[in-house]
């Protein structure tokens, strides 16, 4: 519907400027936008394309690609490219969740030094695994994991609780309500609890990087604080079951 007719002072205006008011309503006008400010997201345009990131992607041969893969490879060929991101990488090295454990670790902007926090760390538990491998015997050796990248994963994994709890007031109480956790908030706790842990309860003597390899063997192996931490919040859970049913009344 068109807009109201403006008042006398801007009818007045539109005459004096030689045109019936009806006509400058029809003008077009300036969209305003309370608090916002009209910004470029994007330093490319509409023509660039997306960046294959995955060099796999690339080694595969032309004849067993489909119709629509080979068109748009031959469009990659003609049209550009944006840039590819800085936290995208194309190498076999590059593992997210390792990114994100050092980021977590992080404290005022000290990313390298987080870095080598985490390659130190690595190294520290290669070292350590080797040693118990061939101080060990032949049939003891199979079950024991060198890989430092397994090892960090399979302890994330084991320091991952199932269940947490949530505050939940009712009648003037809060009651502590047990609640399944989603993956980012699981990865999130594990992740927190192993650099608490680290942090704050290691000795001032004994390196960052050597308390985080203590507590990922441990945690490897179902043990440790984190892993005690995690059964806590079990039994806390557990314990509260009765309150379960807050969560819907």
């Amino acid at each position: 519907c068109p807009p109201p007719p403006p008042p006398a002072a801007h009818k007045m205006a539109a005459t004096a400027a030689g045109g019936s008011w009806r006509a400058a309503r029809c003008l077009p006008r300036k969209v305003w936008l309370p608090r916002l400010t009209p910004v470029r997201w994007s330093r490319y345009s509409r023509n660039y394309l997306e960046p294959e990131i995955d060099k796999e992607r690339h080694q595969i041969p032309s004849t067993e690609l489909s119709t629509e893969e080979k068109a748009a490879m031959e469009l990659k060929a003609v049209q550009p490219i944006k840039a590819a991101p800085n936290d995208k990488t194309s190498s076999v090295f590059s593992d997210p969740m390792i990114n994100k454990f050092t980021n977590m670790m992080m404290m005022g902007g000290q990313k390298l030094l987080s870095r080598s926090i985490m390659s130190k760390t690595f190294e520290s538990i290669k070292r350590k695994q080797i040693e118990s491998y061939h101080k060990s015997s032949e049939s003891e050796k199979e079950s024991i994991e060198c890989n430092p990248h397994k090892i960090f994963h399979q302890a994330l994994e084991n320091c991952k609780p199932v269940i947490g709890l949530i505050n939940v007031q009712r009648g003037g109480k809060s009651y502590q309500v047990p609640t399944p956790l989603k993956d980012n908030r699981r990865r999130y706790l594990a992740m927190n609890w192993l650099i608490t842990e680290c942090r704050e309860n290691r000795h001032r003597r004994t390196h960052m990087h050597e308390k985080l390899s203590q507590e990922l063997l441990a945690a490897f192996k179902n043990e440790g604080n984190v892993v005690k931490r995690k059964h806590d919040l079990h039994k806390m859970a557990e314990a509260n079951r009765a309150f379960a049913h807050y969560r819907w009344w």
